[in-house]
């Protein structure tokens, strides 16, 4: 996962599609930690709350480029 490299204000200039992608991808990634979670496999914990921000952050970013 590439948390470290996500950087809001690089999202800010992506296209509406390539933020849509990004988020599902997120989404996705998401999915898999509850999963991992549920099933009690080994992950680590704080990766769930930083994909969830993840996906806030992009869900807001997409928000605002819709409203413009």
């Amino acid at each position: 996962m590439k948390m470290s490299n996500f950087n809001s204000k690089n999202s800010m200039s992506m296209s509406t599609q390539e933020l849509v992608k990004e988020l599902k991808e997120t989404e996705k990634v998401l999915f898999n930690l509850r999963f991992k979670k549920a099933t009690r496999q080994p992950f680590k914990s704080h990766e769930i709350k930083a994909t969830k921000k993840k996906v806030a952050t992009l869900k807001t970013i997409l928000r605002e480029k819709f409203l413009d």
